[in-house]
């Protein structure tokens, strides 16, 4: 697809960010149209390119976060490599780092040095705990944020240990607030005739910010919420289940009309028609006896059987989708959730789709995660470096 035809189309984002956040953040700018060059050391480059499934020493992962990224690679310990890098920030539009709060500061490019290189800059910072407060120079990672925020209290079973989503959920909520900065603060630039800004995000906020109604509910009631296992808790019926044939369902009948057609289906109109289940929170005051219903239904029916009836009588509900359960579905295929690439070697492989779906301006994948400082010659030249200048830098150790 033409780089003309996306959203983000001209606009230049400089990503100095490792492993999951700042990557994150860029990569949405990247499918969306914005040139993401993206700075790395040269010994080595982001972490995240040795990080889970490996193919041919290089990361399954890195190959899709990296994706429609230039590679560059500076030194940003000798003085070329960051004379270099204030040259890429003189014209960018979005500067996107996860570095613990002081580092850049102590590069001399902190937000005063930034702002007056290029006041049009907006500065998306992602840290443990924010670029303020006593807990500002500490180390923070995803799983971090997720325990202080709020999010691993409430997950997993009332007699076990809390227990991680699976994914680092925290990371990536946070580059999703950090992304929704930088589109609220380039639109006070654009149209409020403002200047560049920083986004602050910081980890254990981002999750903090998803919690429903723990605070009010606390503050007022002074309650606390436990972890509930599978249970959505104050909502019935919404569960997980398992089927005679050993599967596991979601179902999600917590809406008035949608309980009752649920209990007409399995047989049970006596509920369909209690009046004291009619509303939620009658039907959570006898949650224990609803899952017992439920469970014995979804245990005597094979999965199948279990969501075509479901279907039938429009309950919401879903199987428990593994990835080999996803690349089959019907649903993911339609909406064109596997995207067919090739690995350096030209290996065929799918990376999930674009996510949001824009209907004019979509985004897309241009090219995979690539090779550590692949882009230095094109972003350098572009600069004003001629070959002999580049040479020099990589000699002297800057690139």
């Amino acid at each position: 697809m033409p780089l003309a035809t996306k959203p983000l189309s001209g606009l230049k984002v400089v990503e100095l960010g490792t492993l999951i956040a700042g990557p994150f953040a860029s990569r949405i700018c990247a499918e969306f149209g914005a040139q993401v060059i993206k700075v790395e050391s040269p010994d080595g480059g982001d972490p995240l390119r040795k990080w889970r499934k490996l193919y041919e020493g290089t990361s399954l992962w890195w190959f899709v976060q990296a994706r429609n990224k230039k590679s560059l690679t500076l030194n940003l310990k000798h003085p070329d490599g960051l004379s270099i890098l204030k040259e890429l920030l003189a014209d960018a539009d979005i500067l996107i780092e996860n570095f613990r709060p002081g580092v850049l500061e102590k590069l001399g490019l902190g937000w005063d040095v930034l702002h007056a290189l290029n006041p049009r800059l907006v500065m998306v910072r992602l840290s443990g705990f924010g670029q303020t407060g006593p807990m500002k120079d500490q180390p923070g990672f995803g799983a971090v944020g997720e325990s202080m925020g709020g999010l691993r209290y409430i997950t997993g079973f009332e007699d076990r240990p809390p227990v991680r989503t699976g994914i680092s959920i925290g990371d990536s909520i946070a580059a999703l607030w950090g992304v929704i900065g930088a589109l609220m603060a380039l639109r006070h630039r654009e149209v409020n005739g403002g200047q560049g800004q920083v986004v602050d995000v910081a980890l254990y906020e981002a999750i903090f910010a998803m919690m429903e109604s723990m605070v009010p509910e606390f503050d007022v009631f002074g309650f606390i919420r436990e972890r509930t296992g599978n249970i959505m808790p104050g909502i019935t019926p919404s569960s997980i289940h398992t089927s005679l044939d050993g599967k596991h369902v979601q179902i999600g009948a917590n809406g008035d009309a949608i309980f009752k057609r649920f209990m007409q289906i399995i047989g049970r109109d006596d509920l369909a028609d209690d009046p004291a289940l009619a509303h939620n929170d009658g039907r959570d005051a006898r949650r224990d006896e609803l899952y017992g219903v439920i469970d014995r239904w979804v245990g005597s029916l094979p999965l199948a059987t279990v969501l075509e009836q479901l279907g039938a009588a429009q309950v919401p509900a879903s199987r428990i989708f593994s990835a080999e359960d996803m690349f089959s579905d019907p649903q993911f295929l339609a909406r064109e959730m596997f995207l067919q690439a090739k690995l350096p070697d030209g290996k065929d492989f799918k990376m999930p789709g674009i996510v949001p779906r824009l209907s004019d301006t979509p985004g897309s994948a241009d090219w995979v995660g690539p090779e550590l400082g692949a882009h230095n010659l094109e972003v350098l030249s572009g600069l004003g470096y001629d070959a002999t200048a580049i040479a020099n830098l990589k000699q002297a150790g800057a690139i």
